[in-house]
């Protein structure tokens, strides 16, 4: 699941054309957070933090999950 919190986190990025700093501005997610998530350095991603993210991105947290990253299929168990 990390992993693809982390790949989705980063498809947004890209698709905004933001960058992890801008990020942080828009969301008030600190720039370490946003770091440590891309880079899968937590045991889990409360889902705060994915809901600040995606005030930042302008997104709702549905949109954030739909992603093929989040079939059931792609997940480990």
């Amino acid at each position: 699941m990390n992993q693809a919190v982390s790949q989705r986190l980063t498809e947004l990025l890209e698709e905004h054309n933001m960058t992890q700093y801008q990020l942080f501005v828009k969301s008030g997610v600190p720039k370490s957070t946003i770091h440590n998530i891309i880079h899968c350095a937590y045991d889990s991603v409360k889902l705060r933090i994915i809901h600040e993210l995606c005030q930042g991105f302008e997104i709702s947290i549905s949109d954030f999950f739909q992603s093929p990253l989040f079939d059931e299929v792609n997940l480990e168990p």
